[in-house]
């Protein structure tokens, strides 16, 4: 039974549509991971922190009723608020008042996780703090990242080329959005990218564009994946339950761990196409209905 850890912000989002009234939702990539392997059946520990206030009771509230554990949780910041603007496709623009410092959890991450998953915020305010913890969690875990690049946060480009990359050649498993590589790499194509990172270390490195479909690539080749045709209701969360499910399918299948990272790294093409499929059917679910609000177990087929 996989017990996977994964680190990085958890924040409420406020997302605003046209004269609609403003919603609020629990969210931060990391928190849907959690949030989301958890409902696939895989319950683990978020590593995390928020503000002593209402949405930080929010928060916690939300995790408890999701089976994820906590490590960290209320400080003396408030609660970092995501405010968002839907556009008509159901994409969103943020705007954060972003903070982040990794709670005091000791040298170490829980011996007994098989996956450790990172990305985001977290790791673009503290890679330093964060970098020794993944190189040692290698040695018993499947190390997975998710860039979830925030530019409005950057002040170097860069720096922050440097710093993915960094993290990047410690992981077994990356997942980024086509966005994404194009703004690191302008170019070239978000193909070459992805493959310059597989030789970098990773067993396998997905890239998801929304309804254009998801590409992968694996030393035995790659794959790419339409996006199943749904009807949207907003995006977020999507590449994070495309993540989570994309982790659960490699757990099932004997591929998570430090000692089946010689598995991840011979997974063929047909197996490769396999986990893009379910991976894909997990974030249709989750567009399909307001907030980051991905499926449970019981909702794939």
């Amino acid at each position: 039974m996989m017990n996977p850890t994964v680190i990085g912000e958890a924040l409420v989002d406020v997302l605003a549509s046209g004269i609609a009234p403003a919603q609020e939702f629990v969210g931060g990539s990391p928190l849907n991971v959690a949030v989301s392997l958890s409902r696939l059946g895989y319950p683990g520990t978020l590593i995390s922190r928020w503000g002593d206030d209402e949405h930080g009771a929010k928060i916690e509230s939300y995790l408890a009723a999701n089976q994820v554990k906590v490590l960290g949780g209320r400080d003396e910041e408030p609660t970092v608020i995501a405010h968002g603007i839907l556009d008509p496709a159901g994409g969103a623009a943020f705007a954060f008042n972003a903070y982040w410092k990794l709670p005091h959890i000791g040298a170490a991450l829980p011996e007994d996780s098989e996956l450790v998953h990172t990305g985001s915020i977290a790791t673009l305010f503290g890679p330093d703090e964060l970098l020794p913890l993944l190189q040692k969690a290698r040695a018993h875990a499947t190390i997975s990242y998710d860039p979830n690049l925030r530019p409005s946060l950057v002040t170097s480009h860069a720096q922050t080329v440097a710093h993915v990359e960094q993290f990047v050649s410690h992981s077994d498993v990356v997942r980024v959005s086509g966005i994404d590589l194009r703004w690191l790499y302008p170019m070239r194509s978000v193909q070459d990218s992805a493959r310059a990172w597989l030789d970098m270390g990773p067993g396998i490195v997905v890239t998801s564009s929304g309804s254009r479909g998801c590409w992968g690539v694996v030393r035995a080749g790659d794959a790419e994946h339409a996006s199943p045709v749904v009807e949207v209701v907003d995006t977020v969360g999507a590449g994070d339950t495309f993540t989570a499910a994309l982790l659960c399918w490699l757990a099932e299948h004997q591929m998570l761990g430090a000692e089946n990272r010689q598995a991840l790294h011979e997974l063929s093409v047909p197996e490769l196409r396999q986990a893009l499929d379910f991976a894909s059917q997990a974030a249709a679910v989750t567009v399909s209905r307001a907030g980051a609000n991905p499926p449970h177990r019981m909702e794939l087929a």
